[in-house]
């Protein structure tokens, strides 16, 4: 089977396809014929080595496809099923053995490249509005990013709980698109200041809760845009990471909470996987989220996809199709 791999941490010069070997499954895991891989900003930090990783190493941590065959003691999914998988990196694959408890059975109504393209930013939109923060009808949010990957999904979601979301984009082309997926209002941060539009549109009061993945450039305007007690969610770092924080500083600012929440802590057991799965697979088959795979390349393509990500020239999912 062919897969992308990387032996030095670096730019995305680094990634190359190659020729592995892909065994048969042990007890507990199953063999996934991976249909479409998702490309994540998760995938850019575990190839820059921002989140080290142990080399030679594979790359992609989400992927849909069919179940080729299963290990002792699986018995929730057997050959032949379309799953959804999420877990350790090595999806930029033809094929590999993955944890059998990480898969999720996907409805026939949605595809592979639906399915790569929203199961890992679906579960994180998921995670975000209904958990760390449960947004219930009325809030108004601010969400950066708004047309990414996540960003989409989420403010679709937000839409369908009522909520009236503000959106930061880049560009016009960006506004357009969170537009048309309900955002409110939209702020091209590159020529507004975001902080006091948010003030203006929220009569000075600021929201209750910030979901924010750019990281260090958006991180101080964010604090200053939440209301007394309000939750500072930040869960990426598009921009580069966020420098440390004086936890003085959320006192001073109105008794702010500020949290750093990964997906993969929320889904660790197996029960919640299934619950927050089932919910966002709901959300996806009844149309109150349509999800916007933007761009789909080859997996030898996967350095460009690298490449335009982090230019953020994307829109929407990013996928890798075998």
């Amino acid at each position: 089977m062919r897969a992308i791999r990387f032996h030095e941490h670096g730019g995305p010069e680094v990634l190359k396809l190659e020729e592995v070997t892909v065994g048969d499954p042990g007890p507990g895991e199953a063999r996934l014929r991976i249909g479409a891989a998702g490309v994540n900003f998760v995938d850019v930090y575990h190839r820059s080595g921002l989140y080290p990783m142990q080399l030679p190493a594979g790359l992609g941590v989400e992927a849909a496809g069919r179940v080729e065959a299963v290990g002792a003691g699986v018995d929730h999914v057997r050959p032949g099923d379309r799953v959804a998988f999420v877990g350790g990196p090595g999806c930029y694959a033809e094929a590999r053995v993955v944890p059998a408890d990480r898969l999720v059975r996907l409805p026939d109504a949605i595809s592979d490249r639906t399915a790569a393209g929203a199961m890992l930013k679906g579960l994180t939109a998921q995670v975000l509005i209904r958990r760390t923060y449960p947004v219930k009808a009325g809030d108004t949010v601010l969400w950066h990013a708004a047309a990414g990957g996540v960003g989409l999904i989420a403010i679709q979601w937000l839409k369908a709980l009522g909520a009236t979301v503000i959106g930061t984009v880049g560009s016009d082309e960006k506004a357009a698109l969170a537009r048309a997926h309900g955002c409110d209002h939209v702020v091209v941060y590159t020529r507004e200041d975001f902080v006091a539009r948010v003030r203006e549109l929220t009569g000075g009061e600021g929201v209750p809760v910030v979901y924010d993945s750019v990281g260090k450039t958006t991180f101080a305007g964010s604090i200053d845009c939440l209301r007394p007690l309000g939750m500072m969610v930040t869960f990426g770092n598009a921009s580069g990471p966020v420098p440390p924080v004086d936890p003085l500083l959320l006192s001073r600012k109105g008794s702010l909470f500020l949290t750093r929440p990964s997906v993969f802590t929320y889904v660790a057991r197996r029960a919640d996987l299934e619950r927050s799965a089932a919910e966002l697979l709901e959300v996806v088959g009844s149309g109150a989220v349509k999800v916007e795979v933007g761009r789909a390349l080859p997996l030898a393509q996967a350095a460009e996809a690298h490449r335009a990500l982090e230019a953020r020239a994307t829109t929407g999912s990013l996928v890798l199709e075998p």
